[in-house]
């Protein structure tokens, strides 16, 4: 399944490639003739984005190998901090800042790490396109859905008027930081959801679940609808003020999505960054981030530049440690938690 979704990626980013590799930046042609491999696991969310970035990168410097595994934000930490050193990944993607457990693990086991932003996404709430009965669903109804022990299994029981129709949840599976941020800003608590849903940590399969089924509910990136918006019906999501929302990109960029938008991280193995081949991978990933981050083959939002220039100067200078542990869920104010550590 994660194999799968790694070959439709990659084909997404081919087909991307000749329009963007002729004028994206040169950065790593004066890097020399470099050769090794680049290790990249994690988000399902992410892994367009670092595939896209791949096939880019490999195009100047044929080389260099990078390879990009789809296990979830959790798995993908699993990888980066792996008991034994040989077996780590030298980077994670990551649809959610790294969590207490994980930096006890990274303490625990002496690995320091380079925390940097690369774009924000949307979580897209989507019925099957069919579904002509709702528009829009509340925060408040959602968290009735999906909260642990919840009976609601019927349309009708989600709000008056709605039909006599069971009620099919697609979600992603518990390793994925598109789970984690949805159950902390719907439900309140993260991790905390109902366990009765079709859960998966391929995205794709999602798309191919809530287009198969009427009576179909489920969530996932907002990049993933708009590659598969014909299939599918997007909801907009009301807040509690009464003014549902629903998402595209700019309204994903001007923060009006709440609370539903999230950042996307990189974490960098600080030893692995000092290998020429992953210093030059990744600065050719934040030297192009905003081209790549919102290629139609991509579908993401971009940081300002001056984000992309703060991430990098984190690299350059070695800073080790997360900004964002702990921050409250959803798209902080980034250029002053980096500015201040």
């Amino acid at each position: 399944m994660l194999e799968k979704l790694t070959r439709t990626t990659t084909r997404l980013t081919r087909c991307a490639l000749p329009a963007l590799v002729g004028v994206l930046s040169a950065s790593v042609a004066a890097a020399g003739d470099l050769a090794g491999t680049v290790k990249v696991d994690g988000s399902s969310t992410v892994a367009p984005i670092t595939t896209a970035a791949a096939e880019m990168f490999q195009a100047k410097q044929p080389k260099v190998r990078v390879t990009v595994g789809v296990s979830g934000t959790g798995g993908g930490f699993k990888k980066f901090l792996d008991k034994d050193a040989r077996l780590r990944t030298d980077i994670t993607d990551a649809s959610r800042p790294i969590e207490a457990a994980e930096l006890a693990k990274a303490t625990e086991l002496g690995v320091q790490f380079i925390e940097v932003p690369i774009g924000i996404d949307g979580l897209a709430v989507m019925v099957h396109p069919s579904n002509k009965f709702c528009d829009y669903l509340t925060v408040a109804e959602l968290k009735r859905i999906w909260e642990p022990g919840s009976a609601i299994n019927n349309w009708r029981e989600v709000r008056a008027g709605f039909p006599d129709l069971p009620l099919k949840l697609f979600g992603p599976g518990t390793d994925s930081g598109t789970f984690d941020y949805f159950t902390a800003v719907i439900v309140g608590k993260e991790k905390s959801s109902r366990s009765e849903y079709n859960a998966s940590e391929n995205d794709n399969t999602l798309v191919q679940g809530i287009a198969g089924d009427a009576g179909a509910l489920g969530y996932f990136g907002y990049s993933y609808y708009e590659a598969n918006k014909a299939k599918l019906k997007l909801l907009a999501i009301d807040n509690g003020d009464g003014k549902p929302v629903k998402p595209n990109f700019e309204v994903i960029r001007s923060g009006a999505y709440k609370p539903l938008s999230r950042p996307l991280f990189l974490y960098v193995n600080a030893e692995s960054y000092k290998r020429a081949e992953v210093r030059a991978f990744l600065g050719f990933y934040l030297d192009n981030a905003r081209s790549i981050v919102e290629h139609p083959r991509v579908n993401y939002v971009a940081f300002s530049e001056e984000i992309y220039e703060l991430g990098k100067k984190r690299l350059s200078d070695g800073k080790t440690g997360s900004v964002m542990a702990g921050a409250p869920p959803g798209a902080t104010d980034m250029a002053e938690l980096l500015k201040s550590h």
